[in-house]
């Protein structure tokens, strides 16, 4: 705001130039006069002081220009500095408040901070009775990790702080914030403290790193779901587990490249055949974590490396298995120096799960992935995709687990829904029409995404086989590069911004799934300049705004 109000100043740079132009051809011309009245031996001694004091009033006014410019200069950018002050701000600072009854949650903030701090964060780890007013606006972010107690009450230790500081809204729109509510579903105001500050957020302005999420119960797909976000926010994907998941075993079925000739990274279709049928069991927007492995051929220069026996029977919890099976599935960045088999076995830190959507229902009788390759600096291929998409052999064994999302959940009620997404959030998106078509609920209005509809419109002919059959009522595409303009998903929406409210009216329920970076923030801002932000607030808060996006 303080650089916009500067542009706005009455004396601009261009206009200082100009006067100090003025004020040298001025200068210029009472000197040539001067000279010409001395030529011509000009007698009058008041008319030289004259003309010398212009002389001087001129050459004054062109150095307090000149001085004035160069400290408006000086002021520019260091306005400019402070504005990039406070975008780069953040920088690796962040605060963790907790608000504990029983100390489980106090321990959750704790190992939340030990991960932060493995990724390179600097973090501040304070109670919600610590965090005054004053604290929280020197912050720039911030995570709040509180329970519920009670029938809906804040835990003792926030009693002050719900009293002096969440009384009102604040204007905290320099706040990026996230919410971990814990609490239990028994109760009937289930986890609605951490509800009730991150509403009080939203009023206040604030902007959310990543969406809430809600612990019933202290579930292991909650807190594991918490510690993906963590390792988003670092920068760091490689922190280990809290707790080593306990993964179920799938074969890999089907993959196939499904957008040859993009001009973003390469895309996959993927399909997992479960070892026991009993696995087959989720809902449209639920999760799959995989267990990634190493590639073999790195398992094998890191052996060669340390000169070590890969074929060595090592223990791990008793089970037998190779050094080279446990090697495969280990972060290998380890000091072997001095250490027997079972001592590097012992020291292995296993590889942490990575989290895709699900594309499809149980009953496609198999779980179906749409994954892209994703690089790291040095070219190679990130661990997942990596291992998904390319390592591993087809009819090789994957871990995978299955992990509840019921946040992003289809509802069970036969309300219509807006499905918004781009790239491979069309996954979750794609299950989640499966799942409505197979129950006979065909109010749907799906807003897709991506680069070029000849390479990129994924699942299109089941996609637009759906709309000319009637199971998806209205269909909205944004290709961005097939036009010189980009055209992306937000777009899409303003221009149905009618149809959106009578959607809505009709008590539509609003879900948005793919890119953190671009597209959902676009969609968020396009739904505040159509609804305002009290009516986000409302959609939000009756779980009519569902996200999904990384």
């Amino acid at each position: 705001m303080s650089s916009t109000r500067s542009h706005a100043s009455p004396a601009s740079p261009h206009r200082l130039g100009n006067l100090a132009v003025v004020a040298v051809l001025v200068g210029l011309a009472i000197l040539a006069g001067y000279a010409q009245t001395t030529a011509i031996g000009w007698p009058d001694p008041g008319a030289r002081r004259w003309l010398a004091a212009g002389v001087a009033g001129c050459l004054y006014v062109l150095a307090c220009t000149w001085m004035f410019a160069l400290r408006r200069k000086a002021a520019q950018l260091a306005l400019a500095a402070t504005a990039r002050g406070k975008i780069d701000a953040p920088g690796k600072d962040i605060l963790v408040a907790y608000a504990s009854q029983s100390g489980s949650t106090a321990q959750l903030a704790e190992k939340t901070t030990e991960s932060l701090r493995a990724g390179g964060m600097h973090v501040e780890l304070c109670s919600l009775q610590e965090l005054d007013l004053q604290r929280l606006q020197r912050c720039r972010r911030a995570l709040f990790l509180v329970s519920t107690t009670g029938e809906g009450d804040a835990p003792d230790m926030a009693a002050g702080f719900v009293d002096s500081v969440m009384r009102s809204p604040l204007a905290l729109d320099h706040l990026g914030y996230a919410v971990l509510a814990l609490g239990d579903s028994e109760y009937v105001n289930y986890c609605s403290f951490g509800h009730a500050v991150e509403q009080w957020l939203q009023r206040s302005g604030a902007k959310r790193l990543f969406d809430m999420i809600d612990v019933d119960d202290g579930d292991d797909g909650a807190l594991r779901h918490w510690q993906y976000r963590l390792g988003q926010l670092s920068g760091c994907s490689d922190l280990p587990d809290w707790q080593e998941p306990r993964y179920a075993r799938w074969l890999l079925s089907e993959r196939r490249l499904v957008n040859p000739g993009s001009l973003g990274d390469p895309c996959f279709h993927l399909a997992l055949q479960p070892l026991d049928a009993a696995d087959l069991a989720w809902q449209a927007g639920d999760i799959v974590e995989i267990g990634p492995e190493n590639a073999a051929a790195s398992v094998e220069a890191w052996l060669a490396r340390h000169r070590l026996d890969g074929d060595a029977m090592v223990k791990l919890r008793r089970k037998p298995l190779t050094l080279r099976e446990l090697a495969s599935r280990s972060s290998l960045v380890l000091d072997v120096a001095g250490k027997d088999a079972q001592q590097i076995a012992d020291a292995l830190v296993p590889l942490p799960h990575r989290d895709y959507s699900i594309a499809s229902i149980p009953a496609d009788g198999k779980l179906e992935l749409l994954l892209r390759q994703w690089r790291r600096a040095d070219g190679s291929l990130g661990l997942g995709t990596g291992w998904l998409t390319e390592y591993a052999p087809l009819g090789a064994e994957v871990r995978a687990r299955v992990r509840a999302n019921a946040t992003f959940h289809a509802p069970d009620a036969d309300v219509p829904v807006i499905l918004i997404g781009n790239g491979t959030g069309i996954a979750s998106l794609r299950a989640m029409l499966r799942q409505r078509i197979a129950e006979g609920r065909f109010r749907n209005w799906l807003i897709f995404g991506e680069r070029n509809a000849d390479r990129d419109f994924h699942y299109a002919e089941e996609i637009v086989g759906w709309k000319d059959s009637g199971r998806i009522e209205r269909l909205d595409l944004a290709f961005s590069r097939d036009q010189p303009e980009r055209i992306h998903v937000q777009h899409r929406l303003q221009a149905a911004a009618a149809d959106l409210r009578r959607w809505l009216a009709d008590g539509a329920i609003i879900h948005v799934c793919g890119s953190s970076q671009g597209m959902a923030p676009g969609v968020d801002a396009t739904l505040r300049h159509i609804l305002g932000d009290e009516g986000v607030h409302a959609l939000t808060a009756s779980a009519r705004y569902r996200r999904d996006v990384y």
